[in-house]
């Protein structure tokens, strides 16, 4: 972590942390109900500040992509809901140490219909946990962990040592050991060889060498690394999320839900002409889900397109190959399939042509 960390002087980091700690602190000093409310009027008022502006329209555009249908209105009020979910979020990471323990969880998480997954984790076959920045994605690690499964939970350490190994050992309370993505391509073979379910927040952009699958009707760029992991160990993979719903909401709660949105394995990808392409974009699949479930959950702000698969980087036709592997995906349809044919057209067309290389 020493590669990636802080070049500041321990000392000062030490004393940046303490004084993070200490804001961190300081919603614990009210109610929960009523920080949590001001946080999300918070929120509001940050995204719709004029210095904001190119991340809202970021935000914005992002909703006409997966939302093609919706009025403007409606896009620009879901806009700032995602700015209003990440500052409460904030308000409630700064509680869940407090509320988060093996007597009082069960006040702030509802359990859905989890049967079909722990069928599995019940069994010697590894598992992999995989939900999106939809929801809260903390309070599902920690509840499965005291659920007795202890969770490998993959993050980006934070820059300031303490304040890392803070995080570290306070999620390490409730069970969770948490994994360094700069070292998970050592460590996460080992756990889940041992057995241990592994965790991971997968909606990330793989970069312009991802696999591209579809997710809301566009090619969207996924690593590779969790696919090619399931298949070399013969993994479970099971999709979920911590999701708000207001029906659970009571004084003094945090008031999720935990649902499983899919469960596959071997037996669904190895009929494939390409496993890893399946089962990448079933997982892209199930998180689609999730997210219009409750789409003011989710970060709109984040540059989810932003890499492209390399036809339409060089502007040119759909890849004849890549049509057949989407029309062999049992949920997709042939509009579904043209579609994302269309839309990925149009993007060739608007890309300038690259210069041939010499």
């Amino acid at each position: 972590m020493a590669k990636h960390g802080s070049k500041l002087p321990l000392p000062i980091q030490s004393l940046l942390s303490g004084v993070i700690r200490s804001g961190l602190a300081l919603p614990t000093l009210g109610g929960l109900d009523g920080v949590s409310e001001f946080a999300a009027a918070l929120g509001r008022t940050f995204g719709a500040m004029s210095f904001n502006r190119k991340r809202l329209a970021r935000a914005e555009e992002n909703l006409v992509e997966a939302f093609p249908g919706m009025d403007r209105e409606d896009r620009r009020r879901l806009a700032l809901g995602s700015y209003a979910h990440i500052f409460r979020l904030g308000v409630e990471f700064a509680f869940m140490p407090r509320l988060l323990n093996f007597d009082g969880w069960v006040r702030h998480l509802t359990l859905g219909d989890l049967a079909p997954a722990v069928k599995y984790m019940l069994t010697e076959r590894p598992c992999i946990l995989i939900t999106g920045h939809i929801g809260n994605w903390e309070l599902i690690g920690s509840a499965i962990s005291m659920l007795g499964f202890p969770l490998h939970a993959v993050y980006r350490p934070l820059d300031l040592k303490p304040l890392d190994r803070w995080v570290r050992e306070s999620r390490s309370r409730q069970g969770l050991t948490m994994v360094s993505k700069f070292g998970a391509v050592g460590e996460l073979p080992q756990a889940i060889r041992a057995g241990k379910p592994l965790g991971l927040v997968a909606d990330q952009n793989g970069g312009d060498r991802g696999v591209f699958v579809p997710c809301f009707g566009r090619l969207t760029s996924t690593y590779k690394s969790i696919g090619l992991m399931a298949l070399q160990h013969g993994a479970t993979v099971i999709c979920g999320c911590a999701r708000r719903d207001p029906a659970m909401r009571r004084s003094g709660s945090l008031g999720y839900r935990m649902e499983v949105t899919d469960v596959f394995g071997p037996e669904d990808w190895d009929t494939h002409p390409d496993p890893l392409f399946y089962l990448t974009a079933r997982y892209r699949r199930a998180m689609e889900g999730m997210i219009r479930r409750s789409p003011e959950q989710y970060l709109w702000m984040h540059r989810i397109w932003r890499s492209r698969p390399p036809h339409e980087r060089l502007g040119k036709p759909f890849p004849p190959a890549l049509r057949e592997k989407m029309r062999l995906l049992p949920w997709m349809n042939a509009d579904d399939v043209e579609r994302v044919v269309d839309r990925s057209d149009r993007a060739a067309r608007e890309q300038p042509v690259a210069p041939a290389s010499d």
